[in-house]
């Protein structure tokens, strides 16, 4: 069975690289060009181990990796340009479990990598998550409701594994719109109206009186656990 592996670069030329060098170790490559992006692919890919960029086009590397640490423990790999001490202890200290510095020789990688891969993590607190009739299976990353499967999009899985994370929490607009949509999307709550009612027509069993997403009026939302 290949291992899977995600490079997150804005780089093609570094992404080619990467690929060919993890394929011929038999490893399964998926790519990412931003931040974004890239916190999405590991939440739908599961990816065994994670390369990171620092100097992405949307998000500074440190913060997909605070980010990624807030509900996976996958082991990443920061490859960058930097060569700063103070970049290193920041970015070890946000969660990555190693540090190359670009220009950087093919064996230094793989042994890197190998040792990256043997540290033990602690599994996800949560990963099968149930409420009535609805099971929400993180490891496998599927939903079903009365035994039948759910087909949610990207997106609405996200919002949906958000929610599973904080059971019985109040997310504000604000926080479910940075983690789902970034940074610069805090003010178009629209977008987040739009997929709250996507995934209630899908979840709920009775989405014109939701019992799971409750609506915290002018705060934002509370998924029941």
């Amino acid at each position: 069975m290949n291992h899977v592996a995600l490079i997150i670069d804005d780089e093609v030329q570094i992404r080619r690289l990467l690929r060919l060098v993890l394929e011929g170790e038999n490893y399964k490559v998926h790519e990412a060009e931003t931040g974004q992006q890239g916190l999405m692919e590991i939440a739908t890919r599961k990816p065994e181990v994670v390369l990171l960029d620092l100097g992405l086009p949307d998000l500074d590397g440190l913060q997909v990796l605070k980010r990624l640490r807030e509900w996976s423990e996958v082991p990443v790999i920061v490859l960058t340009v930097r060569d700063d001490v103070q970049e290193k202890v920041a970015a070890l200290d946000a969660g990555a479990d190693d540090y190359i510095t670009k220009p950087f020789s093919t064996p230094e990688l793989l042994a890197r990598l190998r040792a990256a891969q043997r540290k033990t993590r602690p599994p996800e607190e949560v990963s099968i998550f149930s409420n009535g009739d609805l099971v929400v299976d993180l490891t496998a990353h599927v939903v079903t409701r009365a035994g039948r499967e759910i087909k949610l999009s990207a997106t609405e899985y996200a919002l949906l594994r958000l929610f599973v994370k904080h059971p019985g929490r109040v997310l504000t607009h604000r926080h479910i719109l940075r983690e789902i949509w970034g940074p610069k999307s805090e003010e178009h709550r629209q977008y987040l109206r739009v997929y709250v009612t996507h995934l209630r027509q899908k979840i709920e069993p009775d989405p014109a009186r939701p019992s799971l997403i409750q609506t915290q009026p002018g705060i934002g939302y509370r998924f029941v656990g």
